[in-house]
């Protein structure tokens, strides 16, 4: 451990990221451009840390660091904080191990809260500022998911909100080709009611509607697990979400099984699969976009999350040769509009004023406008001019994230790994091979119990 403990005191010493960063080195000179400056103004007179050193763990590298390290100039701008931050692809293995050895950043940076939560069941980690869970509420779409999502158990049982969300990703998304839906005169549905009636009308016109893959390696069946997520969102409340990834209810629940069902009302009919049901599990999941792109298209639907534009062929231009609406909700069922997502949780590990005032200047406007700019970033923080997006793209993507009544994390990303990266993927290629949904629930209940 202590090698480690040195290791990461070493790099702290050697980031270059300078106390009190210059106007210079900012990536929007202040005052400048449509971003809501008043915020970084009232955030700089209001707070000074001159001097004080305020250490980042995350675990972002390459253009996110950049990105991040732009944004936390402005706090060292605004305050005249040290501000260091480093990045590592072992994030999760690091951290604990310097909260272990007692040399823990003031704060960490974690890409899903069930780490984060483990280590507040030990101690590791400081409750934010009283009435932050209020401004969450206030000013975050589907506040009260975003308070719940980061609120844990400390080491005496005690509940506390403990994490801040910021940087998002949404992954109730539908892809298709503008062009396509012009040619046959299709809608946008609005409800899952209306896409399963346009399901039916592009069968009944001679064609396939969706492109499904579940094949990636390893990890193949993981892309049915964000369906089956999607849908629980759809079909069940978010409290029976909760209890689900909790296994406080089994995952043969009937609520579970339904939302198998679901998925296999799209993926387990020949008719609407491009391939046919048979081709599922064994389709590439980077490979299966692309039948929206053939002429003739192979199929006319895809859901899958925001990344997945990495895989389209090349020359294809998100906004006018692909584009996405929202994996819609059941306008029957009284559930709102769900999203299913993920997204970085920021904690603090190792108290100080400085921590604490960057986890108050992140609830800034600026904080987010500046990332905003950048590009690659998403938040539902409804404080934000959405004029100052880098990419229009991702911009409408923050817009269902805005319009989300409820917003519940990957569910298998929550899971032990054996279940949420283990027997959650091979039963849902079972199941796209035949299997039944309470046999393949069965089966995942049972594995999750013997790591009990």
């Amino acid at each position: 451990m202590t090698s480690n403990k040195l290791n990461l005191a070493g790099l702290f010493a050697g980031c270059l990221m300078a106390s009190g960063a210059g106007a210079q080195d900012l990536a929007f000179p202040v005052g400048e451009g449509d971003f809501n400056w008043s915020s970084y103004q009232a955030f700089a007179d209001s707070h000074d840390y001159s001097g004080e050193l305020l250490t980042i763990f995350g675990p972002w590298l390459g253009p996110d660091q950049v990105n991040v390290e732009s944004v936390l100039k402005y706090f060292a701008a605004a305050t005249g904080a040290d501000v260091r931050y480093v990045g590592s692809d072992s994030f999760e293995q690091q951290i604990l191990v310097d909260a272990e050895a007692g040399s823990a950043p003031n704060i960490a940076v974690f890409p899903q809260p069930g780490l984060a939560a483990d280590m507040a069941s030990r101690g590791f980690l400081v409750p934010l500022t009283e009435g932050t869970d209020d401004w969450i509420r206030e000013n975050y779409a589907a506040g009260q998911s975003w308070v719940d999502l980061g609120t844990f158990a400390d080491k005496n049982g005690n509940e506390n909100l403990f994490g801040f969300f910021y940087k998002v990703d949404v992954k109730s998304l539908v892809w298709y080709v503008p062009e396509n839906f012009e040619d046959a005169d299709y809608e946008i549905p609005s409800t899952m009611e209306e896409l399963k009636e346009l399901t039916d009308q592009i069968v009944a016109d001679g064609e396939t509607p969706w492109c499904i893959g579940l094949g990636s390696g390893g990890a193949t069946g993981w892309p049915a697990t964000d369906w089956v997520e999607d849908l629980m969102l759809r079909t069940a409340s978010p409290e029976i979400y909760d209890q689900w990834v909790a296994n406080e209810i089994p995952f043969d629940h009937p609520s579970v099984i339904a939302a198998i069902d679901e998925f296999g009302y799209f993926a387990r009919n020949d008719d609407y699969v491009a391939g046919g049901t048979g081709t599922v599990a064994s389709t590439d999941f980077r490979d299966s976009p692309k039948g929206l792109f053939s002429s003739p298209p192979q199929c006319y639907l895809h859901r899958q999350a925001s990344f997945i534009p990495a895989f389209f062929p090349e020359g294809v231009e998100v906004g006018l040769d692909a584009d996405f609406f929202y994996f819609p909700s059941y306008a029957g069922l009284d559930l709102g509009n769900p999203v299913l997502g993920a997204g970085t949780l920021w904690a603090i590990t190792a108290d100080s004023g400085a921590a604490r005032g960057l986890m108050e200047f992140l609830q800034a406007p600026i904080a987010n406008e500046v990332w905003m700019g950048l590009g690659g970033f998403m938040t539902p923080h409804s404080g934000i001019n959405p004029s100052v997006f880098k990419d229009e793209t991702v911009a409408k993507m923050n817009e269902i994230l805005l319009s989300a009544t409820t917003f519940r994390f990957d569910g298998s990303d929550l899971m032990p790994g054996g279940v949420g990266a283990g027997s959650f993927w091979t039963g849902m290629v079972d199941y796209s091979g035949g299997k039944s949904a309470a046999d393949v629930a069965a089966e995942i209940q049972s594995s999750w119990d013997a790591l009990k």
